[in-house]
């Protein structure tokens, strides 16, 4: 159980091996799909190839753009290279780590679907049964070109009774199958070589840059989350103080329904969410409609320059015009804009 809650934990901490994880998931419910999927080709000459290429194209095209939905580093990429500079500039080189990350996850599942589909090569068959040449094989000599076509486009359906038990469509069948398995031998290798190669020339080069890269690819997404997870922060604690103020302003209507409670006799939690303090200042400062705009505005079109040591009028920027800290007992209805 412990090693089920370690793992848990470094999937919860770990952005990466979180997409990792989503990745393998994909390409498994890939060969899932693909096993389960019942193929059968139209037959007919004029649809065999738009059928086959289709059931070899589309759903990797499907599977590529889930694999876009679900990595959230896809989202990230694009409000990266899109955002105003502001006072940070933007780095093409980890618009360019990113986007060859997300690349490379997005496409596991399309490339396990097409190398399913050509390893088994019915898609392929389907697909090409009209284009076999019938000088290769002797059996279509004494057929005219008509019904050469239509004996090749019924090759794929081996239970119809024109090609039932022929060997010229055992023969047609068994050449495209072993073209496309070597297509689809011949692409499984280069990929393990091309694997290969990058991990073992990869430490040949300067991985300064790669360090570099991958550093602010990180930043950049945990930046987005603490940023979010902040402003879900400061929205719940804007909701709670507007609430509390609005039944601190009823006190007289309550009084007279016999249902006010006094606010003396609450818990200490709640009149301190009335006060200012605690070490939510510098959320509890921002208490205005106006000034929660103006920062996000301020936020997307000129972020703060990645320099901790920088004067602070440059990083709070945003901040420069925000209202003081409410004193305890002050009337809320003169800060809150809602």
């Amino acid at each position: 159980m412990d090693k089920f809650r370690l793992l848990f934990q470094h999937f919860q901490t770990s952005s990466e091996s979180v997409m990792n994880g989503i990745c393998l998931l994909l390409a498994a419910v890939t060969v899932k799909l693909y096993s389960s999927f019942d193929f059968n080709c139209p037959c007919l000459a004029r649809y065999n190839t738009l059928y086959g290429l289709g059931l070899l194209l589309t759903p990797p095209l499907a599977l590529f753009l889930c694999g876009l939905l679900v990595n959230r580093q896809s989202v990230v990429m694009v409000e990266e290279w899109c955002r105003p500079e502001g006072h940070r500039r933007k780095d093409p080189g980890i618009i360019r780590y990113m986007c060859s990350s997300v690349l490379q996850r997005a496409l596991a599942a399309p490339l396990v679907w097409i190398l399913l589909a050509l390893l088994d090569g019915k898609c392929f068959v389907c697909a090409f049964s009209n284009s076999v040449d019938p000088e290769k094989f002797l059996d279509f000599a004494n057929m005219t070109p008509s019904q050469v076509q239509l004996f090749l486009a019924k090759v794929p359906c081996k239970e119809d009774e024109l090609v039932r038990d022929n060997p010229a469509r055992k023969a047609v069948s068994r050449y495209l199958r072993c073209l496309s398995q070597a297509i689809g031998w011949s692409i499984t290798l280069l990929l393990i070589v091309v694997a290969f190669l990058a991990r073992c020339l990869r430490p040949c080069f300067d991985q300064t840059v790669l360090l570099q890269r991958r550093y602010w690819s990180n930043y950049v997404d945990l930046e987005q989350k603490l940023f979010d997870e902040t402003c879900c922060e400061h929205a719940r604690d804007f909701a709670h103080r507007c609430v509390l103020h609005f039944f601190a302003s009823m006190q007289s209507e309550l009084r007279a329904r016999g249902l006010r409670r006094d606010l003396v006799g609450e818990p200490p939690e709640a009149l301190e969410d009335l006060e200012g303090g605690s070490g939510k200042a510098h959320l509890r400062a921002v208490c205005s409609r106006k000034q929660v705009d103006h920062l996000l505005s301020t936020w997307y079109n000129s972020k703060p320059p990645l320099d901790l040591a920088a004067p602070p009028g440059l990083q709070g920027a945003g901040l420069s015009h925000r209202a003081p800290m409410v004193a305890p007992g002050t009337d809320l209805s003169q800060h809150i804009d809602v």
